[in-house]
């Protein structure tokens, strides 16, 4: 039994698909810029969480957008002198870059705003018709925005009151407005921007009517799962739900809420209008699966923030599984098609813990466990296996290969060495590695093993060695891809 939680409820819930296909719908990017790791996050996220339900057998139709027009674009645009359509495709081009080396499946279909205008008036236009919208009465400045107050359930999902909803509203107060609440399903044009004719002149979408005009004209009036940032809740996926329950009069718009926790640096979040890393500068210098490793591996649902000395330590991780595996292989292990069941009893069990903790809210941190067990029972068989291997032996060592990589390749990370990158050791580097290395003898000496192991760690992800602990000492050497 599969359990999420829910965000629309505020608990944790066994997962019941609507139908038979589950129906699942990710806010996507806004391509403003370069995609950064807080994006990463957020899409390795959704990717796993799509992964383990079609690993579970349910077949899942993904569908994700990219609001291709918005005011962030327009600046995008005249910051590099370029249309803002031109700006989009760019950084839309970056964004499937970055995604496919972090191994993100391409969603069943993209969305893009600029497509869907005629479906967005005529969704706009039907919420006016039930009461839901109004027009404002201006013949130089005809927004259109949702009533609120015709929805009793807005705020159903933030749980926010109305007292701290209209505490926001007043940042952006708009006396047009009939109450502080209302936010714009369609905004007129101002001078040089992109517009689209429509039943209240010239003008373009607001944000909030995009998404469930998209969503409700590909994945139907209802869907079993939406994901989104956290920062996401509200307004933004309040309105969602406002506008879409307003129009179709079925509840729920989306049964379950899955949201990802936000990727900090220090204490801010990572986001373009403040600090942010882009993914394409940290992939000049770790594996991609390794960065992939190290954005799994908490809780989806969990804020997270990036260090990156301990991206070093998952970047020596992903080598050390990978070691694993090439060890078996070379030993004569064969990976199984598809076991039902493995015969090491072991083996087994660690696939049922890694199950155990993904069918828990999708809970990375112990499938990634359940890996380094089983990479600690294969090297331990890989050890005691002198000279030719017995057909036990063998039996066992690919019984251990084969589930390593069912079990990361669930989790979308790939197992091979030839996607590793070797930093360069220059003599600055060589000097920096006998320094930490004399660190880690004096925690050697004070019996710290956990520690020593963690520097080890960092040491082998930063520069790309193996370190060899031996009676007169450690010793290393560059690290063969």
């Amino acid at each position: 039994m599969i359990t999420v939680t829910n965000t629309l409820s505020g608990r944790k819930e066994e997962f019941q698909p609507i139908s038979d296909v589950v129906r699942m719908y990710v806010c996507g990017l806004t391509p403003k810029n370069d995609p950064h790791l807080g994006h990463a996050r957020l899409f390795i996220a959704n990717d796993i969480i799509r992964r383990y339900l079609e690993y579970r057998g349910y077949p899942v139709k993904y569908v994700q957008n990219f609001t291709d027009i918005d005011d962030k674009i327009i600046m995008a645009g005249q910051r590099e002198n370029i249309p803002p359509a031109e700006a989009a495709r760019r950084y839309m081009t970056g964004y499937f870059r970055d995604m496919d080396a972090l191994s993100v499946r391409r969603a069943d279909e993209f969305t893009y705003v600029t497509e869907y205008i005629p479906q967005i008036i005529a969704f706009i236009q039907g919420l006016i018709d039930n009461g839901h919208a109004y027009a404002l009465q201006d013949a130089a400045d005809n927004d259109v925005y949702f009533a609120t107050d015709t929805f009793p359930g807005y705020g159903k999902l933030s749980k926010r009151n109305e007292d701290a909803m209209l505490a926001g509203a007043r940042i952006a107060a708009d006396e047009r407005k009939r109450d502080l609440r209302d936010f714009a399903l369609w905004k007129a044009a101002k001078p040089g921007e992109p517009w689209w004719e429509s039943p209240w002149g010239h003008g373009r979408p607001g944000w909030h009517i995009e998404c469930s005009t998209m969503s409700m004209a590909v994945l139907g009036e209802q869907i079993d799962i939406h994901g989104g940032g956290s920062d996401l809740i509200f307004p933004h996926h309040e309105n969602e739900i406002a506008q879409s329950e307003a129009l179709s009069g079925k509840d729920p718009f989306a049964k379950y809420w899955l949201h990802t926790g936000l990727l900090q640096l220090g204490a801010d979040k990572m986001a373009h209008s403040g600090e942010f890393i882009t993914i394409r500068s940290v992939l000049d210098t770790t594996p991609a699966p390794a960065l992939r490793l190290y954005l799994l591996a908490q809780s989806y649902r969990t804020q997270f923030t990036y260090y990156p000395s301990q991206l070093a330590l998952f970047t020596a991780r992903w080598r050390r599984w990978c070691d694993a595996a090439q060890a078996a292989k070379a030993l004569g292990a064969v990976e199984i098609t598809s076991p039902q069941h493995y015969q090491t009893a072991v083996f087994e069990q660690i696939r049922n813990e890694f199950i155990a903790a993904m069918d828990d809210d999708f809970n990375t941190s112990g499938a990634v466990a359940a890996i380094d067990a089983a990479i600690k029972r294969l090297n331990e068989t890989t050890a005691k296996t002198k000279g030719a291997p017995s057909e036990q032996q063998i039996h066992i060592l690919s019984d251990g290969v084969t589930l390593i990589v069912e079990l990361t390749a669930t989790l979308g990370i790939a197992l091979d060495l030839s996607l590793d990158i070797q930093p360069a050791i220059d003599d600055e580097a060589r000097t920096e590695i006998e320094k930490l290395l004399q660190q880690r003898a004096a925690l050697r000496a004070a019996k710290q093993w956990q520690e020593s192991d963690r520097l080890r760690d960092e040491i082998e992800g930063t520069y790309g060695v193996l370190i060899q602990d031996t009676p007169s000492g450690a010793v290393w050497q560059i690290r063969q891809i």
